[in-house]
């Protein structure tokens, strides 16, 4: 699995922390230094099943700069992925992609289901 997040985001230190405390392997991927491209985009929107505004990043200082909430829906989907694939802070944090799943964001119940987890003790 890829974990791809942003060291200082508060939510990807919660997700890290709940991974490493369920002991699942994952690579570390920092999403500013290594963003994702347009292709793994594409890829991660198609396996997740979300639409692909899910994958932005809306509470970003980058997202609000760009006044994408007025944009967004005049681009088509080829315009955002290539946007998103410039500038890894566009991009939603942290994603976790496994063989058959990609998770953004973290909610601890999603995480639970996906990689069969169980925290009720």
């Amino acid at each position: 699995m890829q974990f791809l997040c942003y060291p200082k985001c508060s939510t990807c230190q919660k997700a890290k922390r709940w991974l490493d405390e369920h002991g699942v392997a994952y690579e570390l991927r920092p999403i500013r230094e290594e963003n994702p491209t347009a292709e793994e985009l594409k890829t991660w929107k198609e396996r997740s099943g979300l639409p692909l505004k899910r994958f932005f990043n809306t509470s970003g200082l980058q997202y609000k700069a760009l006044a994408l909430k007025d944009r967004l829906p005049a681009m088509s989907e080829d315009e955002q992925l290539a946007l998103l694939a410039t500038d890894g802070m566009l991009v939603k944090r942290p994603i976790l992609v496994g063989e058959d799943f990609v998770l953004t964001g973290f909610r601890e119940a999603e995480y639970e289901e996906k990689l069969h987890v169980r925290t009720d003790a």
